[in-house]
């Protein structure tokens, strides 16, 4: 298995080009299933939660081509994928494969709007938490599903079709929000979903599907209106850059006390990400290209914050700016409210020398002067890369174990790391 060995204390200076969002990928990626034409994407990011999926996608009968090279530079922005689903063969998605990851569970709206049929393996829990399925059930029922919960997995059929419907989600969820949002392109009829979720991620969405030849209103609101069509066609479309990865980056220059540009980005992604940098004592600076990240002094202060649906604070975010507040001045109160079981991350920071009390669904942050390296074990992919952060900031070495997990989300980390300076380094594992 392999781990990642950090030698922490030296500020990270230069630049770092922004990968294609992983989580704007998966659900476009799913959106293959709901046309007999190739669907082209680019600006693909090369993880391991891509591959799952297009394992999955394959499974159902797709067939996927992977075009593109790495330039001398390192850049990734030619990499495409070509999914062409001409024919469903095999509507059941295999628990092995759901349970990697929550974007397996979305080929369940696509598949009963184009075939009437579905058998989807349940998630199940992760790490972080639960992934429930009920709002996609109570929804694709609305419209005219039948489904069983049978050995573990979601037995759907659509009998006479899938139907427009008023659909209300309590609370707003991004999965079911964009599982019925394309299922609802398919459908007899007019589908609003009302309290839908809002992340950008649901935009791109949104906007590939319009260019399929979906009939959408309401991008980028919490109502969003679909008229039914009989047919989509293919297109090819680029994936947005990685907000969590350009939060991710941003942090990385604020703990280390260097300068980073980020590229194939925008600052409008992070919004409430630059906020709590700007309060806790970084500067950032937008680019026409993205935007540049840098500590104006030699510390940094507390700050209080707590994670919320789109446009507040991300959840997936929370876990790097802890790791940013434990060497800042004060304290710092951070609340998790998307998911219960958030805070794993903290026994490994405590590692490291962090000062961390949880209370709860809040995690009580005590700025300490210096980090110190230790061995340290990764719990899921957004806790793994806050020790990342963590181990740049700290003295002498640090190694993180379990890095399977930053593998599902963070593109050649190390590398772009290392171009900035850092010294960091994969240990290859038997």
């Amino acid at each position: 298995m392999d781990s990642i060995r950090i030698r922490g204390g030296k500020p990270l200076n230069g630049k770092i080009e922004i990968s294609g969002a992983k989580n704007a990928a998966l659900p476009l990626m799913v959106a293959s299933l709901l046309t007999e034409e190739t669907l082209t994407l680019s600006n693909l990011p090369h993880v391991a939660d891509i591959s799952t999926l297009i394992s999955l996608l394959c499974q159902h009968g797709a067939a996927a081509v992977m075009d593109g090279q790495m330039t001398g530079s390192g850049s990734c922005s030619g990499r495409s994928l070509s999914i062409t689903a001409a024919e469903i063969t095999n509507t059941e998605a295999p628990y092995d494969i759901v349970r990697k990851m929550r974007a397996g569970a979305l080929v369940m709206g696509p598949l009963l709007a184009r075939v009437g049929r579905a058998r989807v393996s349940l998630p199940g829990g992760c790490a972080i938490g639960t992934r429930p399925m009920n709002l996609h059930i109570s929804g694709l029922e609305q419209m005219g599903a039948k489904i069983d919960i049978v050995g573990g997995y979601m037995e759907a059929i659509a009998p006479n079709g899938l139907k427009g419907a008023e659909i209300r989600f309590e609370p707003a969820s991004v999965g079911a929000t964009e599982n019925l949002l394309m299922a609802a392109c398919l459908a007899e009829g007019t589908t609003v979903l009302e309290n839908a979720a809002r992340e950008p991620e649901i935009t791109d969405l949104v906007q590939l599907l319009r260019q399929m030849g979906a009939d959408i209103e309401g991008d980028g609101t919490d109502r969003l209106v679909i008229n039914g069509v009989r047919k989509l066609h293919g297109t090819q479309y680029r994936v947005m850059p990685d907000r969590i990865e350009t939060g991710t980056y941003a942090i990385a220059a604020a703990i280390t006390g260097g300068t980073i540009e980020l590229t194939n980005t925008s600052a409008d992604l992070i919004k409430s990400v630059i906020e709590v940098l700007i309060e806790a004592g970084a500067e950032v600076v937008e680019t026409e290209t993205g935007l540049i990240v840098s500590r104006t002094g030699p510390t940094l202060n507390g700050v209080d914050l707590m994670t919320l649906p789109y446009p507040g604070y991300p959840t997936d975010m929370q876990a790097q700016m802890m790791a940013l507040m434990t060497i800042a001045n004060g304290a710092a109160m951070i609340t998790e409210t998307i998911f219960e079981n958030r805070f794993m991350h903290v026994p490994e920071l405590a590692r490291l020398g962090a000062n961390i009390t949880v209370h709860g669904h809040s995690a009580l942050v005590r700025g300490v002067d210096q980090l110190v390296g230790a061995p340290v074990m990764a719990t899921d992919l957004r806790a793994s890369v806050s020790l990342v952060l963590a181990g740049l900031a700290a003295t002498g070495e640090t190694v993180i174990n379990r890095v399977y997990h930053l593998d599902r989300g963070y593109e050649r980390l190390e590398e772009k790391l290392a171009a900035c300076g850092a010294d960091i380094e994969r240990i290859t594992g038997s």
